[in-house]
């Protein structure tokens, strides 16, 4: 069990590396593409019209893949003050209920996106002349990767029950399990 979890901890943190680097350019380029829309309304008197939904859809990304990998890294938003006043076990078992809604949750958003993408693909984004639907690949994406995490993370904690730190980081410690 423990190799395995190993291996997939490996493989999950590759995989949220990659999505916070992701993360992070869509951040950038959605930084360059409202400064072009600016200068371009204020210095050049015609305003991009491609600016806008590119920015709307780069937000998109980069607040899904980063709150995904705020789901793995436990950063994500939370009401601790009960868990924080509960005894060790009850606060344990509070975790395991949260990391079970969040992974449903998760779930939700990815079926759902799924049925949103599919339905809007055969409409076209006027300005970029792409696929209505890519507009809902970050729902599918992200509710993937959240639930992904979460399941990992509440994995590690049944795996790993001595680990009071993040579960993520439970496999990186060889005297763990």
């Amino acid at each position: 069990m423990t190799a395995l979890f190993k291996s997939l901890h490996r493989l999950l943190s590759a995989l949220s590396t990659a999505a916070l680097w992701l993360s992070a350019a869509g951040l950038v380029a959605m930084t360059a593409a409202v400064a072009w829309q600016v200068f371009g309304r204020y210095a050049l008197n015609d305003t991009p019209s491609w600016t806008e939904p590119i920015s709307l859809l780069l937000m998109s990304w980069f607040i899904l893949l980063g709150a995904a990998v705020g789901v793995r890294e436990n950063f994500h938003l939370g009401l601790d003050i009960v868990r924080f006043f509960a005894p060790g076990r009850v606060a344990r078992v509070m975790d395991g209920i949260s990391l079970l809604a969040i992974a449903g949750f998760g779930i939700a958003m990815s079926w759902f996106g799924s049925t949103l993408v599919v339905g809007t693909w055969s409409a076209t984004i006027p300005v970029l002349g792409i696929p209505g639907g890519i507009d809902y690949l970050p729902l599918v994406v992200g509710g993937a990767l959240i639930a992904l995490f979460a399941l990992e993370r509440l994995v590690g904690m049944i795996a790993f029950p001595r680990q009071d730190v993040v579960i993520a980081q439970a496999a990186a410690d060889p005297e763990a399990g």
